[in-house]
């Protein structure tokens, strides 16, 4: 278990990076630099908000979001790994992976040459339930926090035979009305319509949103761009290592299922996860490594 003093201690940076108490007992790295402010808890090592200097907050958490040992929490970026939806044999074991739930270790911070800050996360064989993933694996995760943000979700194969992940990280974005946004990027690409029963689609021109939506766009390493035309602004996903992109927004049914979107939150975000995913999965040989990266950035609309 980490320890506030002690990670303030080996971690700690002034008042750039302080580990705090949080809602629930968690423990949240808070970061504030001459670029960004932002915020994560060590439970999933789970970026919960992220905000540019001089901008509105670019990451959704949401306002009802429940902060409990082992629960998720609604919005930022939960870290869905070793698989993304539900385990494919074994489905009382948790969607999307225990990565989101589990405490992850701090085990490097620094001040960058460029202003930014950067922690770096890592889950062990140790910390790995072996009934649901008898591999021996470990993770590593590092966030860089500036006028960009940078995430890398590293997964090595510590073990003797190839392992098969699956994984996302499952961005929650925050915008003005997702019913007047567009997602450009994903112009023919096809994807599994999980609201059609995974039937197979191609999609044409921008996304858009009037009702739920929850594809997996496959085979597509491209770059996607938001645009909130009442924001004045457009948020942009560069990504490497990911050949799958999921686009979700649970509409307003769904949402009141959840109870932990807020009123009206549905409206306030979109979820672009760059992911390896269904059809996209990733094998990693012994020995070898799989790195997951993506970069955010903000421009005027």
């Amino acid at each position: 278990m980490n320890k506030m003093a002690d990670l303030n201690n080996q971690f700690g940076i002034g008042t750039e990076l302080i580990f705090e108490s949080g809602a629930g007992g968690q423990i949240i790295a808070t970061i504030n630099n001459e670029q960004a402010s932002a915020s994560i808890a060590l439970q999933g090592a789970h970026l919960m908000t992220w905000e540019p200097i001089g901008t509105a907050p670019v990451i959704w958490l949401s306002p009802a979001a429940r902060f409990a040992p082992g629960k998720s929490i609604r919005g930022g970026v939960p870290i869905c790994w070793p698989w993304f939806g539900a385990h494919s044999k074994d489905t009382d074991f948790p969607a999307h992976g225990f990565a989101r739930t589990t405490e992850w270790h701090v085990i490097n911070s620094a001040s960058l040459p460029d202003d930014a800050t950067q922690i770096t996360f890592e889950l062990t064989t140790a910390d790995i339930p072996t009934l649901q993933w008898p591999h021996p694996t470990s993770v590593q995760y590092q966030i860089t926090i500036g006028k960009t943000l940078s995430l890398a979700l590293i997964t090595r194969n510590t073990g003797q035979r190839e392992i098969t992940i699956s994984e996302a990280l499952h961005t929650y974005f925050a915008v003005s009305d997702v019913r007047n946004i567009t997602i450009a990027g994903l112009d023919g690409c096809h994807y599994l319509d999980k609201v059609d029963n995974m039937r197979e689609k191609q999609q044409l021109g921008d996304v858009t949103f009037t009702g739920e939506v929850d594809r997996v766009y496959i085979n597509t390493e491209a770059d996607c761009v938001i645009r909130d035309p009442a924001l004045s602004r457009q948020i942009h996903i560069n990504k490497t290592g990911s050949h799958s992109t999921v686009v979700w927004n649970p509409w307003i049914d769904k949402a009141t299922q959840m109870g932990d979107m807020g009123e009206d939150g549905y409206l306030r975000m979109v979820c672009v996860e760059s992911a390896n995913a269904v059809k996209n999965s990733v094998t990693i040989q012994p020995g070898n490594e799989h790195r997951l990266m993506v970069n955010y950035s903000v421009g005027p609309l």
